[in-house]
C-alpha cells in the first residue's frame, strides 16, 4: 500500500482543470489547493490526500518517466469509460481505450491517458461488469 503519489506539473492551473475532471469519475475530489506554492491534493471524499500535482520542488520542468505510469482502481467499467472521456474532453491524450485486456488477467478492464505533462495514467476495474 502507498501512502501518497506526487506528479509534477509545468502548469498548475491547467493541471489542476484537468485533474477536478479525470478523477472525479474515480470518486476522488480535490482537497487540498495551495497554488501559491505549488500544491495541490486529491483523494477519496472526506478522505486525505493521497494524489498530489505539484511543481518541480528544483525548480526544473516536470517531465515524465518511460516505462511509469499510475493506475487508478475504478468502482465500476462505467467509471474507466468516465475517466478516459474526462482525459480526453481534457486536453489529455488517448494511450488505450477503454476495454477488457484478458491478456492481463479475466474480468481486467482498463483505460489509459496521458496528461497535459505526458504522464502515463490508468484506470482499473477488476470487476466482471
Amino acid at each position: 500500500m502507498f501512502s501518497h503519489v506526487t506528479l509534477g506539473a509545468n502548469d498548475l492551473a491547467k493541471a489542476v482543470a484537468f485533474y477536478d475532471r479525470l478523477l472525479a469519475p474515480l470518486g476522488m475530489e480535490r482537497l487540498y489547493t495551495q497554488l501559491e506554492d505549488g500544491f495541490a491534493g486529491y483523494g477519496d471524499k472526506g478522505g486525505k490526500p493521497q494524489v498530489f500535482i505539484c511543481t518541480p520542488f528544483n525548480g526544473g520542468p516536470a517531465t515524465h518517466g518511460n516505462g511509469t505510469h499510475i493506475a487508478f482502481l475504478a468502482p465500476s467499467r462505467k467509471a474507466v469509460d468516465a475517466f478516459h472521456a474526462a482525459a480526453l474532453a481534457a486536453g489529455g491524450t488517448d494511450e488505450g481505450a477503454p476495454g477488457p485486456r484478458p491478456h492481463y488477467y479475466e474480468h481486467y478492464y482498463g483505460a489509459y491517458v496521458r496528461d497535459r505533462d505526458g504522464n502515463k495514467l490508468q484506470a482499473c476495474c477488476h470487476k466482471p461488469e
